[in-house]
């Protein structure tokens, strides 16, 4: 979709002017920064609530100290979806057995999206609900989370096939709730960075 792809590169030159990190350490920390009492705060992902396919809770509290790999999708989504879960599936393949990485999807549209609806959605893939969660909750929340939290394009219109533009985005988060990387989900070396920047991540100290 063209204009999901400009959308994407649009935020990934934004995000990437923001960075506030020094790359030699690792992977960079993205997103806007602020001083507090002499010290670099980063920009962290804002507070949660959601139901997974499970009907579970799932906050930021529940993947503290996980690192997660994010997205936002919905299920009858006729362009980038497809493509975006072939290649999340790589990733989820090489870290299914990582108690350490988790994986997240969120839902564009809720009302159609339901838990009962997302159970049926994870067996058909045949993922483990411990371990990949699709997550359902309140719509206005979602694009919020999405345009403000993770910095990644989510917008209803209309004229677009199957009326949402969003990005295909696979979204890296550490240990600590800070983004550390933008993967286009559509693009199969782009996931391969993906793959190795994980256990880059996976090395680093809380």
């Amino acid at each position: 979709m063209k204009t999901t792809n400009l959308f994407y590169t649009l935020f990934i030159l934004c995000v990437v002017s923001l960075t506030g990190c020094n790359q030699e350490k690792g992977l960079p920390i993205l997103g806007p920064t602020h001083e507090e009492n002499g010290k670099t705060v980063y920009h962290t992902i804002p507070a949660f609530s959601y139901r997974d396919q499970d009907s579970t809770l799932i906050t930021n509290e529940t993947l503290k100290g996980k690192i997660y790999i994010a997205d936002f999708f919905y299920s009858y989504c006729p362009t980038i979806c497809p493509k975006v879960k072939k290649e999340s599936m790589r990733v989820y393949e090489k870290f299914k057995d990582n108690p350490d990485v988790i994986f997240v999807s969120i839902t564009l549209d809720p009302k159609h999206d339901n838990v009962s609806f997302l159970k049926e959605y994870a067996e058909n893939f045949g993922l483990d609900s411990k371990k990949w969660h699709f997550l359902t909750g309140d719509k206005a929340a979602t694009y919020q989370l999405a345009q403000k939290g993770l910095m990644v394009t989510a917008l209803e219109d209309k004229s677009e096939p199957g009326g949402i533009v969003h990005s295909g985005a696979l979204v890296l988060i550490d240990r600590q709730g800070r983004i550390r990387g933008f993967y286009d989900g559509t693009v199969p070396s782009d996931v391969t960075n993906l793959l190795y920047d994980i256990p880059t991540l996976l090395k680093e100290k809380e």
